[in-house]
């Protein structure tokens, strides 16, 4: 998905001058500073940086009016602080700043990290099926991993409160949609998504664990390293890429990081992870290429992660059907963004139809036409 460069918005994420008086105070002066504003993603603005001989990224909320909770920048930093030495990879972290004066807006420095993101297409060195179950193993695997982290030992254990995390996670997205509604109605309604939302609220599991959570743990949020892996040599690197396994460099997107139920985490990863058979999605919200010969199907995905960790899935159409609601509360917030100006998107304007089918989506899955 592909972002617009659009010159106006583009000087409302960043202040040049004033990163560079930042940048020269807190890291040192450079010879040049070089800004690319990043066209993926859907979530906070990510600006590529190049101060002197050092590659950073900066990461901020978009423009414009948001629902402040789905864009805390901070609260990513610190999360990636805190996992710096953990056995999950994430980039390195530089600085982070509150200072509005700076670009208008809390934002974080880190390094920028170099491998593969499969968004839309596969990468040619993972085209055959054994490194596809090897990209698949290592992506559910490092879900595990996080799940298995002790939030104590890394500083994080005052992050979120467990207790009721699933049932804010409801109130939460249903305000957020809410939200997105008072603009969008004006255009079209979908009170599927209220009736959903009464359904999920109804039907929150009694008991549920309490981990770490990402948040938003999906394929296009991991990084995949280069061939030979995030600690070969350069060497290592530079050989034939199709003989190194696949091992992931970084995950990314950390904002809605807490501790609550990991359940919630596969429900949300599983939205993204199609199944031969699928009713077909217009706009290709979805990876269609993770149907190939090699990737294992949902199913498949959740018994290892299950085995990883000991945990069973239970309730599965209760957390799939709301990790669909989530998209369609996020996606109709984007909906308002664009009508209000406030995004240059040009994903953004077709949300008007991509919305409601959502809602038929998270429908089939709560009435069990659409299985695990």
């Amino acid at each position: 998905m592909t972002r617009s460069t659009d010159s106006d918005y583009l000087d409302r994420l960043i202040d040049t001058d004033a990163l560079r008086r930042y940048l020269e105070t807190t890291l040192g002066p450079a010879d040049r500073l070089e800004t690319e504003y990043h066209q993926e993603g859907q979530s906070n603005e990510t600006l590529f940086l190049q101060w002197g001989d050092r590659d950073l990224v900066l990461r901020r909320p978009p423009a414009g009016a948001t629902a402040d909770s789905a864009h805390d920048v901070l609260r990513e930093y610190r999360v990636i602080e805190a996992l710096q030495d953990a056995d999950v990879p994430v980039p390195r972290t530089v600085a982070s700043c509150d200072d509005h004066g700076v670009i208008g807006a809390d934002f974080y420095v880190m390094e920028r990290c170099r491998g593969d993101v499969i968004r839309d297409e596969e990468p040619d060195r993972f085209g055959e099926p054994r490194y596809r179950q090897l990209v698949a193993d290592r992506f559910i695997d490092t879900i595990a991993d996080i799940h298995e982290i002790d939030p104590a030992a890394v500083g994080l254990d005052d992050l979120g409160h467990p207790d009721g995390y699933t049932e804010r996670q409801i109130e939460r997205w249903t305000d957020q949609l809410e939200w997105a509604f008072e603009r969008t109605e004006r255009e079209r309604s979908v009170p599927l998504l209220r009736e959903i939302a009464d359904w999920l609220a109804a039907n929150v599991p009694e008991e549920y664990d309490h981990t770490l959570v990402h948040g938003d743990y999906k394929l296009d949020n991991v990084m995949f390293a280069p061939g030979g892996g995030r600690d070969a040599s350069p060497n290592e690197r530079a050989s034939d890429a199709r003989e190194q396994s696949p091992e992931i460099e970084a995950v990314f997107d950390w904002e809605l990081c807490t501790r609550g139920d990991p359940a919630m985490d596969l429900g949300w990863m599983l939205v993204y992870w199609p199944d031969p058979g699928d009713p077909e999605f217009e706009g290709q919200l979805f990876p269609q290429f993770l149907v190939r010969d090699g990737y294992p199907t949902r199913r498949e995905l959740v018994d290892r992660y299950e085995d990883q960790t000991g945990r069973t899935f239970d309730h599965h159409r209760f957390y799939r059907t709301f990790g669909v609601f989530k998209m369609a509360s996020a996606c109709e917030m984007m909906y308002r963004r664009y009508l209000e100006g406030n995004a240059n998107n040009e994903t953004y304007p077709l949300m008007e139809r991509r919305v409601p089918r959502l809602a038929e989506r998270a429908d089939r899955i709560r009435t069990g036409d659409e299985p695990l």
